[in-house]
């Protein structure tokens, strides 16, 4: 109890502060009801807070979700799209019980740093728009391309404002570690609002229209079109199912507690998703911008997930009016502040470092300019390619060093490498002393027999031949490697 008093409630209202604009965000840019996306944030946060694999991971309405269920809103209603939330996590159920959740692991580490570097800059975008006191655009390159205009005609209140809370959460870090142990989302805020209550600025704030019962919206059936229904909530279910467990794997990351339980994690997202769709919320997933969030701000158990949709809940009923005195530039500058914070910089010194810069950079862009998915699938498939080339890649050079032989040999000696090995080795004069240094990743049978049956003829023409080096991985290939060492005689070397 101790232990939650003290570090989950504080996490609970850093993750609140930063769930209500994400979740009014979302909801918006989804072309439904306003409060159905706080809906799908306090079934995200109770159920799955409470039965799912992942403890420190925060669900609810997802930025990556945004454009699929616009573009269902916008073909088959409000209501039918509920209907899909639930058959999705009737879906998702269905695979969690199957255990078969785990196979998220084969995603390489730099494609989920690249997918939440991809998400910060979406979020950050978007919500430079709203600190300007624009409206955000669906699609970055808009983002971008208007962003000089929206510069030009920016509301200098809500700059000021926007400024403010980014300045308080950056100078935050250095505060004494008695005043640290206060939010510094809570306090950014807190101050940016009573300022904007004490000076007359005209400015946009959080509107909320009626309560969240009179959201609540029973699912419909579509009329008919069965074949574009079965593929939009196996497409519902996909993203959903993916963002959630790559989250998983990201939080996972960030934090030394307890591992997530995969299948547990994704039976859990589908009985939200099928609770969220019964009363009209937004399509569940974990969300990685207010579960990291909950991370660095110090939560240890799944308590602060629940919490901060009890505080999602009561605010909503009971304080709409307080809430509605938070202008619009103070919650984005918080977001703004919090999307550059998924951009880590050692997450791009590792890529450079273990030459998958490239994949980094793909999956980022594929992110912030296609959407979630793509990025990551696009990502991920140069990660195999890559991976699939360093395996492949050898390299075999010859050069003369007075009256000897320098050979040197790396990479992967398979049977592929055979006319290049072949025709090296074949260029060494007769009764030459030749020195072969290996620095192989993987030695095959007929790459082993090759170069044993060179080492022979040579050794029979006069020659002397030194194996240096092995291999650095494989039983088999270092076996081989022992062979062909064994095979010099002490005639051949001395």
């Amino acid at each position: 109890m101790r232990s939650v008093l003290k570090h989950d409630l504080p996490a609970s209202l850093v993750v609140f502060l930063i769930a209500l604009p994400l979740s009014v965000g979302i909801a918006i840019a989804s072309g439904a009801p306003v409060l159905s996306g706080l809906i799908s944030a306090v079934v995200g946060g109770l159920v799955v807070g409470l039965i799912g694999g992942a403890p420190l991971a925060v669900s609810g309405p997802a930025n990556g979700m945004m454009v699929v269920t616009a573009g269902l809103v916008s073909q088959f209603g409000w209501r039918v799209t509920c209907l899909f939330t639930v058959a999705a996590g009737v879906l998702q159920l269905i695979l969690g019980l199957s255990r078969i959740a785990r196979a998220v692991l084969v995603i390489s580490p730099v494609v989920v740093h690249a997918m939440l570097a991809g998400i910060g800059i979406t979020i950050a975008l978007q919500q430079t728009h709203v600190l300007l006191g624009g409206e955000s655009h669906s699609k970055a390159w808009d983002n971008i391309v208007e962003l000089p205009g929206q510069i030009a005609n920016a509301e200098r209140p809500g700059v000021f404002l926007g400024v403010l809370v980014i300045a308080i959460m950056v100078a935050w870090r250095w505060a004494p570690r008695k005043v640290a142990a206060i939010p510094g989302p809570l306090v950014a805020i807190v101050v940016a609002t009573v300022v904007s209550v004490i000076f007359p600025f005209d400015l946009d704030r959080i509107k909320l229209t009626g309560s969240p019962l009179d959201a609540v919206a029973l699912p419909a059936l579509p009329e008919g079109n069965w074949g574009t229904v079965a593929i939009s909530i196996v497409t519902v279910a996909f993203i959903a199912s993916v963002e959630s467990l790559l989250g998983a794997v990201a939080i996972d990351r960030m934090h030394h507690g307890k591992p997530t339980n995969f299948n547990r994690e994704l039976a859990g997202q589908g009985v939200a998703n099928m609770t969220s769709g019964m009363i009209g919320g937004l399509p569940v997933a974990a969300a990685i911008v207010r579960s990291s969030a909950n991370v660095q701000a110090g939560a240890r158990t799944r308590a602060a997930t629940v919490m901060h949709s009890v505080w999602i809940l009561v605010f909503t009923l009971f304080f709409s009016g307080l809430i509605q005195q938070i202008p619009s530039a103070a919650l984005a500058g918080l977001l703004v502040f919090v999307g550059i914070r998924l951009l880590q910089p050692a997450h791009i010194e590792n890529a450079m470092r273990n030459g998958d810069l490239a994949v980094y950079v793909v999956t980022v862009v594929g992110v912030v300019f296609l959407n979630l998915m793509q990025g990551v699938l696009i990502g991920l498939a140069l990660a195999i390619a890559l991976t699939a080339w360093r395996v492949m890649w050898f390299r075999i050079h010859a050069e003369p060093d007075g009256d000897e032989w320098h050979v040197d040999v790396e990479g992967a000696c398979t049977f592929l490498s055979l006319p290049r090995l072949t025709e090296v080795l074949a260029s060494i004069p007769e009764g030459a002393t030749v020195t072969v240094t290996m620095s192989v990743i993987y030695l095959d049978h007929a790459a082993h027999q090759a170069i044993a049956d060179w080492q022979r003829r040579h050794q029979a023409t006069g020659g002397t031949v030194h194996i240096h080096g092995g291999v650095h991985t494989g039983r088999r290939a270092r076996q081989a490697m022992d062979d062909l060492t064994e095979d010099e005689t002490p005639e051949a070397t001395a």
